[in-house]
């Protein structure tokens, strides 16, 4: 009780916030340009350069990224406390896969496979359909590989191994040929554009969810973040 007491005198604009970016395929997800590729980075969609990344999606990945200033908001969303850890913290991925996926394909990813780093934990798992493909995704980059047969499947994990998804996917025997992050920690990208970005306040409810112990108005009070692009919800066409 004495947590929500003492959020209850505290403004928007003294809590900390968190940056929601629909990451473009072939963005690195760092400031620092990478002279063994040429990709483009963050710096070229903000301009703070005191933003930290709360979990990392490869170059070649889209979706949501999460940015923020706050040092124990980016720790909760990357080192979760046990105690938020599991559901609370799960990912939701929209991934299109080749080939027609099976259902003891889904069963696999569902109970967990076998990679080198660890058998993965259980997941959850479901066919998307046409509809939901196209009110919610936009269209996919020239250099997404193009097959004649594919399957769109959400996966939602609570872990966070490297290139997890990938890796679950080929596993079974499904090749990824394009991978969203549609949700992450209770945040979802909703119908923000791509490229765009937008900044919200974290609520009490936000913070106790992840874990993040109150802070004094002086130490929560954020350096704005500069986005070099203009907000926007509009789905990308």
């Amino acid at each position: 009780m004495r947590f929500k007491l003492f959020f209850t005198h505290l403004s928007s604009s003294t809590m900390p916030t968190l940056i929601l970016f629909n990451k473009p395929y072939g963005v690195l997800s760092q400031f620092r340009s990478d002279d063994n590729n040429n990709f483009a980075t963050l710096s070229d969609y903000f301009s703070d350069k005191s933003l930290r990344v709360a979990g990392r999606l490869d170059a070649t990945s889209e979706g949501l990224l999460l940015l923020t200033a706050d040092g124990q908001v980016n720790k909760a969303l990357t080192h979760p406390p046990k105690a938020n850890a599991g559901k609370q913290q799960g990912k939701t991925y929209w991934i299109q896969v080749e080939g027609d996926a099976s259902d003891a394909q889904l069963q696999q990813l569902q109970t967990g496979v076998p990679l080198k780093d660890g058998i993965t934990l259980p997941a959850e798992v479901v066919r998307l359909s046409e509809t939901q493909i196209a009110e919610h995704i936009w269209q996919a980059p020239d250099k997404i590989a193009k097959r004649k047969v594919t399957t769109w499947l959400a996966i939602t994990i609570f872990e966070g191994k490297n290139r997890q998804v990938r890796r679950m996917a080929a596993h079974v025997g499904l090749p990824c040929l394009r991978l969203i992050r549609m949700a992450s920690s209770g945040f979802s990208l909703g119908n923000l554009e791509v490229g765009a970005s937008t900044q919200i306040p974290l609520s009490p409810a936000d913070l106790k969810r992840l874990g993040v112990q109150p802070l004094s108005a002086a130490t929560t009070t954020p350096k704005s973040p500069q986005s070099k692009h203009p907000t926007s919800r509009r789905k990308q066409p």
